[in-house]
């Protein structure tokens, strides 16, 4: 094992040839609380995860593989010697996490801040030069896999493509040069000065989802701010003033008012202002939050309930020189309505009736465990407000029910199982084995079922987890329809574990870990693991399995089969999807809609395939007159506006730009709900008629 000053040795050898006329960002250095956390993590991971793997040379490769590839993904940074270097430790770090040593990952990413520093330098020197767009060139877009520049000369040249790509597209977008030079320059010096704002945690915290993600993809290491964003996610509340915010030219900036928040009850703020200090208490000092990293400034903001926070305004109208004011709100609850459960209805024609269906959107199965757990009635589920809403549509009359869950990453188990028994009553919705080959068989506890009529259940690929259980346990009972794409194909059940508490810590300081714990199988017996759940109607989907879902990961757990649980499987759904296939494939070949989407995703797919796009100007303009016309053919046909390429990043338009962009993708046509809407309407009709046909032969054989 090589002393450690040598390995540091290497890296100023580094900084010294490669960054010497570079202003060098901050060495960061790791602190004694996060060698224990990752000591005791190791302890814990190594003995409890459900597929247990050892602290050895093995996972210290594949913990310094990962974490290179989050710092460089696209291999657009590092040069091949700074990756011969790491890799000469790369079997190294199990020891070093033992003896609660860090500085392999410390040097790693200072390096990282270096490179990062030296290539945005070097990309606003190439904006005093013009390009020749009239050049036959190429720029690959999919560099994951491609080899490391073997020089600093390699890399100008793929950072030259880089740069003149960027311009090029705001080019196209309509932008003069000195609009392009203006843009960029402000774009590579957002993130030059990004560089300069890392801070030990950052690094800890990317250490550590290295390490974690090596044992499987869903174990994780929640760091202190990590861990409060996961209990909102959960909760749906926090304790602050009820404002989105953005960082905007270093300008923490209102992007949002949530509705009956103490921001927006005050009357004091708008959209577009500007928080340049904050202050705790009637009477604490300001501080100045102007070009402060946007989480540190959330923390500042947030706090206990009742407590007065104090914010310094410039006012959205104001010029950098304009006339502040200062404004005091009380921290209050605030409940993130927009990620919980909501409801429409639409009518929809299926045979000679028009049909209502009711569509519940879930964007995750949330749950205020500490609510819960304090005996709390009213405490926040997505069970509890799902149930609410079925009690409306069947108020409002509706003939089917449609749950989306599209992009819903999962959640509670608890609450997945809830949600089954709304549509199943009682019975068993999944079960689990842990490490030790045990299984135990979960089961809703309804004494009916909230919803009796037909229903369904959409999903795509980013449908993961507590969603897939849902789904799964649907189908197999033969309950609903499932329609969409197939799913993630996340088939393991977590648990968070406070270190702090293990170790019987008086103040948090260690973190958590969200551990998997056991997997998961369906009712039937096969699991939704790797494989997800296969819809019984497909419809198109823009993502990419091989780079999202559980089959892109390399540490995946196997499919695998258990014995089917004891249920009762109905088959009404069943007799009825060839006759629902068969409509939904006729709509989709008349359906301009539907077409125009399939056009998309083969388009879609096959620049993905190709893997480079042109630096030809001349070749560019004639691919974006065809997605012009394409894009004018569709708002003459009603089905939105042309969003276009302006080649701008988020932020760099106006806000109020950004917000139209934002509502007009919202209110865009949503084809896929459309045509699930249009399934459910058939499944509803179908099922009338089954009903009427099954009454009138009742009837026939009580008359004789």
């Amino acid at each position: 094992m090589r002393i450690a000053y040598v390995f540091l040795g290497a890296f100023l050898a580094i900084a010294q040839s490669a960054y010497a006329e570079v202003a060098s960002p901050p060495v960061l250095a790791p602190l004694k609380r996060q060698a224990q956390a990752a000591e005791l993590s190791a302890q814990f991971l190594s003995r409890y995860s459900y597929k247990a793997v050892p602290l050895d040379d093995a996972l210290s490769a594949r913990i310094m593989d990962g974490f290179i590839k989050s710092l460089d993904p696209d291999r657009m940074l590092f040069l091949q010697a700074d990756i011969d270097r790491f890799m000469s430790d790369r079997n190294e770090i199990d020891d070093a996490i033992e003896r609660k040593d860090l500085k392999i990952p410390f040097a790693i990413f200072n390096a990282y801040e270096q490179r990062v520093v030296d290539r945005m330098n070097y990309a606003r020197s190439l904006l005093k030069q013009g390009f020749d767009f009239s050049a036959q060139e190429n720029y690959s877009v999919l560099r994951d896999k491609a080899p490391w520049p073997q020089s600093e000369a390699e890399s100008n040249e793929l950072w030259r493509k880089r740069v003149k790509s960027d311009w090029l597209r705001l080019k196209l977008g309509g932008k003069n040069d000195a609009a392009i030079r203006e843009t960029l320059d402000k774009r590579y010096e957002n993130t030059l000065e990004r560089a300069y704002k890392f801070k030990s945690d950052d690094v800890f915290q990317s250490f550590m989802d290295a390490y974690s993600t090596s044992i499987d993809p869903h174990t994780d290491y929640f760091g202190a701010a990590a861990s409060a964003d996961f209990n909102v996610s959960m909760k749906l509340s926090l304790f602050g003033i009820g404002a989105v915010l953005q960082e905007r030219d270093d300008y923490t900036t209102i992007r949002e008012l949530v509705p009956g928040g103490p921001a927006q009850l005050s009357g004091k703020l708008a959209v577009g202002d500007r928080i340049t200090g904050v202050g705790q208490g009637k009477d604490g000092t300001i501080k100045e939050v102007v070009g402060t990293r946007l989480d540190e400034v959330v923390q500042m903001i947030r706090g206990k309930k009742d407590s007065v926070v104090r914010l310094d305004i410039l006012p959205a109208d104001a010029g950098a020189d304009g006339t502040h004011r200062v404004i005091s709100l009380v921290r209050d609850k605030i409940s993130l309505d927009k990620q919980a459960a909501r409801k429409t209805v639409l009518s929809v024609k299926a045979g000679d009736a028009t049909r209502k269906i009711g569509i519940i959107t879930l964007p995750v199965f949330y749950e205020d465990f500490e609510a819960k757990g304090k005996g709390d009635k009213d405490y926040k589920s997505a069970s509890r407000d799902v149930a609410k809403l079925l009690d409306e549509l069947k108020q409002e009359k509706v003939d089917s029910v449609l749950i989306d869950l599209r992009n819903n990453g999962g959640g509670s188990l608890d609450e997945a199982i809830d949600l089954t028994g709304l549509f199943i009553g009682n019975g068993p919705v999944v079960q689990q084995r842990g490490s030790n080959g045990k299984i135990e068989v979960k089961s809703a506890e309804f004494a009916e079922p909230v919803w009796t009529g037909p229903m369904g259940v959409l999903i795509n690929r980013g449908s993961a987890s507590a969603s897939e259980i849902f789904a799964a346990a649907i189908q197999d009972y033969g309950r609903g329809v499932i329609v969409g794409e197939p799913s993630f194909g996340k088939g393991t059940v977590q648990t968070v574990v406070d270190l702090d508490q293990i170790v019987r810590n008086s103040k948090p300081e260690f973190g958590e870990l969200k551990v998997t714990i056991a997997q998961f199988f369906r009712v039937n017996g096969g699991t939704t693991q790797l494989h997800g759940v296969t819809p019984d109607i497909s419809l198109p989907g823009l993502s990419d399995p091989t780079a999202f879902g559980e089959t892109s990961y390399d540490n995946a757990l196997p499919w695998a089969e258990i014995k089917p649980a004891n249920y009762a499987r109905a088959d009404t759904v069943a007799t009825l999807l060839p006759t629902l296939q068969s409509r939904h494939d006729a709509r989709v070949g008349s359906d301009p809609d539907l077409q125009r989407l399939l056009k998309d995703i083969a388009d879609l797919k096959a620049q993905r395939e190709k893997g480079v796009i042109s630096l030809n100007e001349a070749e560019r303009r004639k691919e974006a007159t065809a997605r012009e016309k394409r894009f004018k053919d569709r708002a003459e046909a009603g089905d939105g506006e042309d969003l276009g390429d302006d080649g701008l990043e988020a932020g760099e338009r106006s806000l109020s730009a950004d917000i139209a962009i934002e509502n007009a993708r919202k209110n865009a046509k949503d084809v896929l709900l459309d045509e699930a809407a249009a399934i459910l309407a058939d499944e509803a009709d179908l099922q009338q008629g089954v009903l009427k046909a099954a009454t009138k032969q009742t009837g026939k054989t009580d008359g004789k």
